[in-house]
């Protein structure tokens, strides 16, 4: 057995970020990581425009205004949003503008509605003496031609697609997402339609598996369940080594007479570099990696069949190793860790890094960990509902006692 950090080393070493690029439309790229820099194509605004409905003034004709004094100017023209200014504002003379509108040639401050008073028709009094220059937002105040806006490895969240359709991107490039195959073996498997028999389980692994893959901004590749035939179980392994950028399989590496992963990938040609962990749940991983004939390797991740081990897996190696791979920066390579104060102890042997999973909340203003009832057994995926956390207790120690600081893992 390796220690958890190791292995983590390990697997982050073997894999290489994807260097495909595809060009998206910018509607269908949230969640797409970029793969190049952006800069602005714009002036951001794109012209001096009003922060405020109110009236476009010179501040020379409005310096001197008080309420006992107003200062009354003629109205020479309207402006909406949207529309071209016609006049240029001579001394004297003011526009009613709305938020968002041009501000008019002459024009270098806005007066906000509140303080102002119209008077007839075509004449507004100024009532206070304004700040010159204010609530004019400056052609390119923002951003400028050129200026840059999104480093390559940002991900497009709403606020990312925002700034890319504000500076007149309708396409960009980003990478290509990670193709993942998942595979589940073992002869008591089937699937959810399938009325159990004595003996029988239910295959979670492979529907859980393709919701993390998804989720980590994958593509699942699901190739099923395969029985415990080594001829079978070789033909599908090489399949998913040849058509996908990373691979899962849960089951078949343990000690037991049917489990022939780790000799399949063996005699596949594969780099074992792991086969056991000390971590709890998860003992046995088996991580290989292989070089295919366009100089590409792909890492090979052989997860435990319970499925809580298995998702542990996931969240602890796995999501790591997608975050290189997908193309994001090094900083976000590393898993969340947040310090939090359990609600309850926590326990384990001892003997191997363990993760007891539960809900990690904000309570007055502090990150509190509260462990899901009922058995944490690794085969136990039903209290697994809700979990967003997993609280470690390091190698040789046995208990974390209720309102004590432990490391917690966010998932």
């Amino acid at each position: 057995m390796i220690p958890v950090s190791q292995a983590e080393k390990t697997i982050l070493s073997l894999v290489q970020p994807l260097s495909e690029v595809e060009s998206v439309d910018l509607t269908l790229a949230t969640g797409r990581i970029l793969a190049k820099s952006i800069s602005s194509q714009v002036d951001f605004p794109h012209w001096d425009n009003s922060a405020m409905d109110g009236y476009a003034v010179k501040f020379s004709d409005v310096r001197s205004s008080t309420p006992k004094h107003p200062i009354t100017l003629e109205i020479v023209e309207e402006i909406p949003a949207g529309y071209q200014p016609q006049r240029e504002i001579q001394s004297g003379e003011a526009a009613r503008i709305f938020t968002g509108a041009i501000v008019p040639a002459g024009a270098d401050t806005i007066v906000m509605q509140e303080h102002t008073q119209r008077v007839q028709k075509n004449f507004v009094k100024i009532q206070i003496t304004p700040t010159a220059k204010s609530f004019i937002r400056q052609r390119g105040e923002y951003a400028k031609i050129g200026d840059p806006l999104l480093a390559a490895g940002a991900v497009l969240n709403p606020a990312e697609i925002a700034i890319l359709a504000a500076t007149g991107f309708s396409e960009i490039k980003v990478y290509c997402r990670p193709r993942v195959a998942i595979l589940s073996t073992g002869d008591e498997l089937v699937t959810p339609d399938q009325t159990l028999k004595p003996g029988q389980i239910v295959d979670s692994n492979q529907y859980a598996l393709a919701a993390f893959v998804t989720q980590a901004g994958g593509i699942p590749i699901r190739m099923g369940i395969v029985p415990d035939d080594r001829a079978k179980l070789t033909a599908v392994m090489s399949e998913a080594i040849e058509s996908a950028d990373l691979v899962l399989s849960t089951g078949g590496v343990s000690v037991g007479d049917y489990d022939y992963v780790e000799e399949i990938l063996a005699e596949l040609g594969g780099d074992i570099r792991i086969r056991a962990v000390a971590i709890k749940p998860g003992k046995p991983l088996t991580v290989a990696k292989f070089k295919r004939d366009n100089n590409r390797s792909i890492v090979y991740f052989g997860l435990p069949g319970n499925p809580v081990s298995a998702l542990v897996g996931c969240w602890r190696f796995v999501q790591p190793a997608m975050a290189k791979l997908a193309g994001l920066p090094k900083s976000n390579w590393q898993p969340t860790w947040i310090e939090a104060i359990t609600s309850q102890d926590l326990t384990a042997d001892g003997k191997r890094e363990t993760y007891l999973w539960g809900k990690l909340e904000l309570i007055d203003g502090r990150n509190q960990f509260s462990l899901s009832g009922g058995s944490h057994a690794s085969a136990n995926l039903i209290n697994l509902a809700s979990t967003n956390a997993l609280a470690v207790i390091p190698i040789d120690n046995n208990m974390i006692a209720a309102g004590v600081v432990v490391k917690v893992l966010a998932i």
